[in-house]
């Protein structure tokens, strides 16, 4: 319900944004009209048509974006021929001929035959702006796709992306009905009401041909966003300080519950049959797990939590194999390149994971577990019954007094604990918690946050940014020619580059190469600077390195004292695909 709210609260601020411009002159081309059976039917439409084609996008819906690209050209011309209409009364009276008689036959000499043609048509111009109306994608609507994303399509997606739609609407209605007063002030004062008609039609066609022709994307590029990211980003805030201070307390309970002296049965292990493929081993089920202790871990290659929780699963599926362990990852993708199992087999090989791992691309075991963690490790006893989970790092001491006392319980004989620490190297390093002031960032504009270039985003375009003169403690900002997509921002022409003000012992960004897999080139500064002894495992001392194939990379372990610091990244080869910072 809170995501529904935000989403609403996100769509009233879009008013605010140069986003929304492209589509203020078909809402105000009809702000002289009634309220009732023009402007709202417009403004249901509008919002309607924006849910649905987003939706039907986020479903991954076969022929989506070409229903989409179909649409938006069905709409062109509907507005087109609307701004004409507007322009030359004479081409309204030859239209509406046909059309009247065809009503008139439909609506059997209704009394309210004119009201039901007008909702009629005003609800068509509101469907085709709305197929034309591309929001801002700012933290909001970046959190309600990648809900969509990782839960599939439900009612709470449908709703959030109604409620975005429908605040847009409302404040677009407010903005209307002061341009409806405005009009008519002028009407009355100086009889320009046939000028204003026109004047708004040619605007309407002038604006259909902008958009027709890209000219519109161009033109918002140059011109400054206003602090509506910073308002989303606030709401993102209070959303997630309800999710964080909800995960606190569910993990205190489960903190409780993991003692030796009482795990509690909580629930069955679901079905493992929604794995695309099986890795390091034969398809496994939960009924030939019967007799076996399990860890279920739920993972992906290129998440830095993930990774650091490796080397306690490599260890526990070791020490404890022989005794009726199995250690099952799943391997549950975040990024497209991800869903490459040639990808996760390189992984498997580099991370040295020999215990099973079930590619989970269709997210059909994430979904039979209700999971929405990574990483997560659920643990099941003999019988097929989770009794213990933890979501996140850490927690593995009293993981592994969950797996000791349920083999105990299936029999096997428990020696001393095996008082040998746990150690991982590289990126599989444990973090440094004490230090840690920076989050993880998206790159790619779905879910991105702290952009500092003076240029707002455009989404999918090849675009140039400049750095700013100063960046802030977790600001970032891009320099050169750049395409940003959903997912990833890829450098258009050599010398491209990121800067981060970050906080951290460690930094790390998850790159790919180029899409024909051609390796790039990069240098790192720290502070304008080689990094030196302060390298990460990935890059040399002098900050050479290069982008060889889709995974994380480990670009900072500071070995002096942590303090705020400037990152930069530059891409000496065009291709690469960088897709979001971690820190440790």
């Amino acid at each position: 319900m809170s995501l529904i709210v935000i989403a609403f609260f996100g769509g009233v601020f879009t008013v605010l944004s140069p986003c929304i411009l492209p589509v203020v002159p078909f809402v105000f081309a009809r702000s002289d009209k009634p309220f009732i059976t023009d402007r709202l039917p417009l403004l249901i439409g509008l919002a309607g048509t924006f849910a649905l084609v987003t939706g039907i996008g986020v479903a991954g819906l076969a022929g989506a974006a070409q229903l989409n690209e179909y649409g938006r050209w069905i709409a062109l011309a509907t507005l087109g021929l609307f701004g004409a209409v507007l322009l030359f009364p004479s081409i309204a009276e030859r239209l509406t001929r046909p059309l009247s008689a065809l009503a008139d036959r439909i609506v059997a000499r209704s009394q309210t035959q004119g009201t039901t043609r007008r909702i009629a048509s005003s609800m068509l111009l509101g469907a085709a702006t709305g197929l034309l109306w591309a929001p801002c994608a700012g933290p909001i609507l970046g959190v309600i796709l990648t809900s969509a994303a990782l839960h599939g399509a439900n009612w709470h997606t449908a709703a959030a992306l109604a409620a975005y739609g429908i605040g847009a609407a409302s404040s677009l209605a407010v903005a209307s009905s002061l341009g409806k007063r405005a009009l008519d002030r002028l009407k009355r004062s100086f009889g320009v009401g046939e000028h204003l008609r026109r004047a708004t039609g040619a605007l309407v066609v002038l604006t259909v041909a902008a958009i027709a022709t890209g000219l519109d994307t161009r033109v918002l590029a140059h011109i400054p966003g206003a602090p509506t990211n910073g308002i989303e980003s606030k709401l993102v805030g209070v959303l997630k300080a309800k999710q964080t201070s909800h995960d606190a307390r569910q993990g205190a309970r489960i903190m409780r519950v993991s003692m030796p002296a009482a795990l509690p049965v909580q629930g069955k292990l679901p079905s493992l049959d929604g794995a695309t493929t099986w890795l390091n081993s034969a398809p496994l089920s939960a009924d030939a797990l019967r007799g076996k202790v399990v860890v279920v871990n739920f993972w992906t290659y290129s998440c830095i939590n993930c990774l650091r929780t490796l080397p306690y699963l490599k260890t526990w599926a070791q020490r404890y194999g022989n005794d009726g362990l199995v250690v099952i990852g799943v391997h549950t993708p975040e990024f497209g390149f991800e869903r490459d199992t040639a990808n996760v087999k390189r992984a498997l090989a580099n991370l040295n994971i020999k215990y099973p791992v079930a590619v989970d691309n269709d997210y059909g075991i994430w979904r039979a577990f209700g999971n929405q963690y990574w990483p997560a490790f659920y643990i099941v006893d003999a019988q097929g019954r989770v009794r213990f989970h933890h979501f996140g790092e850490g927690g593995y001491g009293e993981a592994e007094n969950a797996i000791r006392q349920l083999l105990a319980d299936n029999g096997a004989s428990m020696t001393a604990r095996d008082a040998q620490s746990v150690q991982g190297s590289g990126a599989q390093a444990a973090a440094d918690p004490a230090d840690i002031g920076s989050d993880e960032t998206y790159v790619g504009y779905r879910q991105a946050q702290g952009f500092a270039s003076p240029q707002r985003v455009m989404p999918d375009a090849i675009e140039t940014y400049t750095l700013p003169a100063r960046l802030s403690l977790n600001d970032w900002a891009l320099d050169g020619k750049w395409n940003v997509g959903a997912e990833a921002a890829v450098p258009a022409a050599p010398q491209a580059r990121i800067a981060y003000r970050f906080h951290a012992r460690d930094l790390h960004l998850v790159l790919g190469p180029s899409p024909d897999g051609k390796p790039v080139r990069f240098r790192v500064t720290i502070d304008g600077a080689a990094p030196g002894a302060s390298h990460g495992a990935d890059i040399a001392a002098d900050g050479s390195g290069v982008v060889t194939n889709a995974r994380l990379y480990q670009l900072v372990r500071q070995t002096g004292a942590v303090a705020d610091r400037t990152f930069e990244i530059e891409f000496l080869d065009p291709g690469a695909q960088a897709y979001s910072f971690t820190f440790g």
